[in-house]
């Protein structure tokens, strides 16, 4: 059978399958599911952030019409279920486990952040549950809080958790010191710098969402919910808060609309929703408001760390010297400590060969919403912290910025650096140069100068960034402290008529998965992208698999699909060669065409796949029918994203407004699926970097704990015109450590840009330091301040 080839995917800017779906409103979120019998909840929260927690009278909520259940602490207590947990073991330097706070999904004695969650109330419709929710009456004993972290660690800051003196979860280190010490006492030249990593909330599109239910008679619970480790909440639910054994438990997630790592974790909500389900044995829905989410999503990043870096004579790197006070929020998050250790202080070596690092974390309890990932995770504090040391350092010695760089950048690999990771490729200096070139570095100076005469201020500046991608290697990780190995997981299923269904155990909540999957399973087997079905954030459908974050949705999840795909085209060269009556290793197969030099006939994929299942009889009894294979890819090593980008910015002396005049991205991702959708994450990443820098800033009142950035009137977002024109390359230099060669893109806007854009402001103002974000009033303070 003849077939007409089709032209290649995999690698080409196939245009999304999922975007129709999505720009005609068909979308299926949590929210919109109405289950039968559907019921509300609505959720009183603390008003205070730091509480011994009274009497819960809920007698007047309860009476309210068409209010179904109120339910407290105490009622959750009694039910014998778990409380939330960290699923990251981490051990401070004296080798003592950390201090793990009790995390109950509705406090019981004591609140411990405003917004933190007291009871559940469920009722026939939502508004009726939030009327009632304000009428449950709670005592509260107000206590003095703390929200900053270093003041957390003062003798006479509040206690938040008994198990946790000077509310210290653990005091942890990475490196040599005594190295690190030498390697300073040998410096012809030390730069220092405090440097503060501004907490951010994540706001996705999506607010988080759940729609609990329960089958009393089987003994069923399914849980709705925008997710992105379907999985990983249904092992949480099981195993840690005890609701049911996992075939018991069904967990659903349809489109979800962003989650930057929000997502990602097990919130009070969708436990408590659960556990009011199977009181009422009815299904409970839940959405979050956009207030709740400010006061209930995971936030991010909110360190404060003091760095050194030594130099020789030569202005090679010598030692980094990093301590870090993180703040942890009122609760440990799911992986609220892993955050600031493996996947920060392991990546402070940035591109370069520096021979000797320590780096010492101490994180602290405070009274506020607890701290996890948020897009980069680790990665962006540390590409901060050592990027704004180099760009110091060059100023302070008299290089250029590009040249100091140039002088201790990596080229041999693979690379051990003193902090556990091992860079297996990369080409640091290809991506500077394409980004210098992209933005006219040569010329800045000339146009710099210029500006001057003109009364403006112009800046640039490089925030070079590596970071560990593919999560992980369950090895590696388990080294590390992690509760879990870090594998993927994928099902190949060849239909009858040839068409292809992929279940994959990540999730996508703007990944373009249902385009780029099918990218790679259409090339492989010769057949159209429309052919090629994703499916996936089903735990009833899909087998396990560990979510999607950390980018190892390509590195990890395509590459257990790519393995998959090939056992399937290895079973169907044994099933074509016996159709066609020769050897099957004398089978090959390309373009869809299964052939062998025995014979001039060919077979099309579609018909191998029918007579798979259709066939009489097989040659050998241990050749089975059908067409499907599966595979568990663990990788042998993370994968390292890198890049250079690069920023020219200009501020308005009278007003402190900073413009940004031009952004160059040049990124190493290894393998690019589909660069279209490659450089939309790219783009999305910078836009959020471009935030963090400028724009974004989570601030609590020091005194009563009160968030005061809770609205978006409070809290400003990137809009289209705090953004440039991007321009963005790559090189590629691929992963060794998954066959496809992939190694990740979702977060590299993220990391490099805030460096960049901050390099370049201080570059403008003629200062050493500028905390994020740099608002227009903050600039216009400096201003006044370095004009006098």
């Amino acid at each position: 059978m003849a077939q007409v080839a089709l032209p290649r995917a995999f690698g080409t800017s196939v245009k999304r399958k999922e975007d129709r779906r999505f720009i005609t409103g068909s979308g299926r979120y949590t929210d919109d599911l109405v289950l039968p019998r559907q019921a509300y909840a609505s959720f009183v929260r603390a008003p205070m952030a730091h509480a011994r927690l009274g009497a819960v009278d809920t007698s007047e909520a309860a009476a309210f019409p068409g209010v179904l259940a109120v339910l407290s602490g105490a009622d959750y207590a009694a039910s014998g279920l778990g409380n939330l947990a960290c699923g990251w073991m981490i051990h401070s330097r004296d080798g003592s486990a950390m201090n793990a706070g009790e995390h109950p999904p509705l406090a019981v004695e004591r609140v411990r952040y405003a917004g933190d969650a007291v009871a559940v109330v469920v009722a026939e419709t939502r508004e009726a549950a939030r009327s009632a929710a304000e009428l449950v009456m709670v005592d509260y004993d107000e206590l003095p809080a703390v929200v900053e972290v270093v003041e957390a660690g003062a003798p006479d800051a509040p206690r938040l958790h008994d198990a946790a003196p000077a509310n210290q979860v653990f005091d942890w280190e990475l490196g040599s010191a005594a190295e690190t010490e030498s390697a300073f006492a040998r410096a012809a030249h030390v730069t220092e710098l405090d440097i503060v990593n501004n907490r951010l909330v994540p706001n996705a599109m999506e607010p988080r969402a759940v729609n609990a239910s329960f089958d009393r008679a089987t003994g069923q619970h399914t849980v709705y919910i925008a997710s992105q480790n379907p999985h990983g909440l249904r092992m949480t639910l099981a195993a840690v808060i005890g609701f049911a054994p996992e075939h018991k438990l069904r967990v659903i997630s349809e489109d979800v609309g962003g989650g930057f790592g929000s997502k990602a974790f097990t919130y009070a909500e969708e436990v408590a929703c659960l556990f009011a389900s199977r009181f009422l044995n009815r299904p409970v829905k839940w959405t979050a408001d956009r207030s709740e989410a400010f006061l209930a999503d995971a936030h991010g990043r909110d360190h404060v760390t003091r760095a050194s870096l030594a130099l020789d004579e030569n202005h090679r790197f010598l030692g980094l010297r990093v301590h870090t006070q993180a703040n942890i929020g009122a609760y440990l998050s799911t992986f609220g400590s892993l955050i600031p250790t493996y996947v920060y202080a392991p990546l402070l070596s940035g591109q370069y060969v520096i021979p000797a690092i320590h780096a010492r974390v101490i994180a602290r309890y405070t009274n506020t919403t607890p701290v996890d990932a948020y897009r980069g995770a680790g990665r962006p504090e540390a590409s901060y912290v050592i990027e704004r040391l180099v760009e110091q350092a060059a100023r302070e010695t008299g290089t250029d910025p590009a040249e100091l760089r140039r002088i201790n950048f990596v080229r041999d690999f693979p690379y051990q650096t003193p902090v556990e990771m091992e860079y297996d490729t990369g080409d640091f200096d290809a991506h500077l140069e394409d980004a210098l070139r992209l933005i006219d570095y040569a010329g800045f100076a000339e146009r710099k100068a210029a500006a001057r005469k003109q009364g403006r201020l112009l800046g640039i500046g490089i925030g070079a960034y590596i970071e560990a991608a593919g999560i992980g290697p369950s090895a590696k990780l388990g080294k590390l402290g992690s509760g879990a190995g870090l594998w993927e997981s994928a099902e190949v299923r060849v239909n009858p008529t040839g068409s292809v269904e992929v279940l994959t155990g990540c999730h996508s909540h703007g990944q373009s998965h249902e385009t780029t999957y099918a990218q790679l399973v259409a090339d492989r087997f010769g057949i159209a992208v429309e052919d090629v079905e994703i499916i996936h954030g089903d735990t009833d459908k899909v087998q396990f698999g560990m979510g999607t974050f950390g980018s190892r949705s390509g590195p990890v999840g395509l590459s257990a699909i790519a393995i998959a795909t090939d056992k399937v085209i290895g079973k169907a060269k044994l099933i074509a060669g016996h159709l066609l009556d020769v050897p099957a290793e004398t089978v090959e197969f390309d373009g869809g065409m299964f052939s062998s030099s025995q014979t001039n006939q060919q077979l099309s994929f579609a018909e191998v796949a029918l007579n798979a299942y259709t066939a009489h009889h097989f040659p050998t009894a241990d050749l089975e029918p059908g067409l499907k294979e599966g595979c568990f890819f663990d990788p042998p090593n993370f994968t390292f994203p890198s890049g250079c980008h690069v920023c020219e910015l200009e501020v308005d002396a009278e007003t402190g407004e900073v413009t940004l005049v031009d952004f160059v991205a040049v990124d190493d991702f290894g393998t690019l699926v589909n660069p279209m959708v490659v450089e939309g994450q790219v783009h999305g990443g910078i836009a959020q970097g471009v935030g963090q820098a400028l724009l974004e800033h989570t601030v609590y009142d020091r005194e009563s704990g009160q968030l005061l950035s809770g609205t978006f009137m409070d809290y400003c977002m990137p809009r289209a015109d705090n953004l440039p024109d991007f321009k963005v390359g790559f090189t590629n230099t691929p992963s060794p450590s998954n066959p496809l060669g992939i190694k990740g893109c979702g977060e590299a806007g993220a990391i490099g840009a805030p460096p960049a854009i901050i390099n370049a402001l201080t570059d403008a103002l003629g200062v050493r330091t500028f905390d994020m974000p740099a608002t227009p009033e903050r600039v216009w303070r400096v201003l006044q301040d370095t004009s006098r």
